[in-house]
């Protein structure tokens, strides 16, 4: 019996460290989930392109000036970056943090930047006007043209819906922010549109507008991710969310929603680590 209670007190702080080890690890260890897309509308002269999603930083460090998610994404050789939104967080607001990674990024390809809901408020002018001077392109419900092999792509950017308030509700914020970015854009071109957007429940609607691809975030992975189920809950989705990760299609479109970096509310992701997403688009064959 005095054998058993020892051994009891020796394994208890064994098990309380390899439990902080694993809770560490499920929200600092960076994993890599990767996509091999194609269309028709692509233009020819290409090989590949490599474009790199990020989300739903929420002001988090990932090593000394972000080195570590640094590495992960240099080692990925993108063509393009976009981040999709929560660059900081309301309650724990460092736009140091923030604004360090946006550098480090902008050092290794063009990166795109939409908003997300936690970015609405006072202190977003300042936040922006940080990233335009470090040659970030801050897409607010804004269109631009690529050039990528013998032709063009568009991308299209779009604030989340707490950006606008003269709307009635999300999907009339969303399809009046869309309006706004393809105002001037020639119609009858048919370029291949890529969608940067924070909020995946609004997908029926980038399908509507028939754009190709969409990149979003917000939903966190659903924070805690329940063997052979999915997500647990996420914001404007509830309980067992439909579009918490992964690729998604609807007819011709396609939307990529990452699990995001950081965390919000709840503290702690399970069975979720942050994630980097890296798509490759290539030419469909005819």
């Amino acid at each position: 019996m005095h054998m058993t209670k020892k051994r009891v007190w020796i394994l208890i702080p064994i098990l309380i460290a390899a439990i902080i080890v694993f809770l560490y690890f499920e929200n600092n260890a960076i994993g890599i989930t990767k996509y091999k897309l194609s269309g028709g509308k692509l233009p020819d002269g290409f090989e590949s392109y490599r474009i790199v999603h990020l989300t739903d930083l929420h002001s988090k460090s990932f090593g000394k000036d972000q080195s570590n998610i640094t590495r992960k994404v240099e080692q990925l050789k993108p063509d393009m970056i976009v981040m999709t939104g929560d660059l900081v967080d309301s309650r724990r607001y460092n736009a140091e943090s923030s604004l360090m990674l946006m550098r480090r990024m902008t050092e290794i390809a063009p990166l795109y930047y939409v908003t997300g809901n936690h970015e609405w408020g006072s202190r977003f002018p300042a936040l922006a006007k940080g990233m335009r001077e470090l040659g970030v392109h801050v897409m607010r419900n804004a269109s631009e043209t690529i050039k990528l092999g013998d032709g063009e792509i568009r991308i299209v950017g779009v604030d989340d819906p707490t950006f606008n308030h003269d709307a009635y509700n999300d999907v009339d914020r969303i399809n009046e922010h869309i309006a706004v970015a393809l105002e001037d854009v020639n119609h009858a071109e048919e370029l291949y549109t890529i969608l940067l957007s924070h909020r995946p429940e609004l997908f029926a609607q980038y399908a509507q507008h028939a754009f190709d691809l969409t990149f979003s975030g917000h939903a966190h992975g659903g924070q805690v991710r329940l063997p052979f189920i999915g997500g647990l809950i996420a914001p404007g989705q509830g309980f067992l969310p439909k579009y918490d990760g992964g690729k998604y299609t609807a007819g011709d479109s396609t939307m990529i929603v990452s699990r995001g970096l950081g965390n919000s509310v709840f503290p702690q992701r399970l069975f979720n680590r942050p994630e980097v997403v890296l798509v490759e688009l290539s030419r469909a064959e005819r």
